[in-house]
């Protein structure tokens, strides 16, 4: 859905406060709304995002994407060293075809 939010007096809502009025107004649990992709309008007071809401926290876990996962939370996303990606791409680099694989998994251990 789409949400329109009118703050005359604040700068801008944080995503939370948002979820917690949603939550609030479609008594639900505040675990199953994803809010995002807010944009405050020129000159402030008014705002419009989305949000989503999922019947259960499994049906969220199901399709939200992993990221929006881990801002609530619920994931978390492993992220390998740069040093050590480039290394496994240069790696893969040096062997042909299905050798691959077995490059990229040898850096691995």
């Amino acid at each position: 859905m789409v949400v329109d939010i009118i703050h005359p007096a604040v700068a801008n809502l944080s995503k939370d406060e948002v979820r917690d009025k949603l939550a609030k107004m479609y008594k639900v649990d505040k675990e199953v709304v994803f809010c995002f992709g807010f944009r405050t309008q020129f000159g402030g007071g008014r705002s419009t995002g989305f949000a989503l809401i999922y019947d259960s926290l499994d049906a969220a876990k199901k399709f939200e994407p992993k990221y929006r996962l881990a801002r609530h939370g619920l994931v978390e996303i492993k992220k390998i060293s740069r040093k050590q990606r480039k290394e496994r791409k240069n790696r893969a680099k040096k062997v042909r075809g299905t050798k691959k694989a077995k490059a990229a998994a040898a850096a691995k251990k």
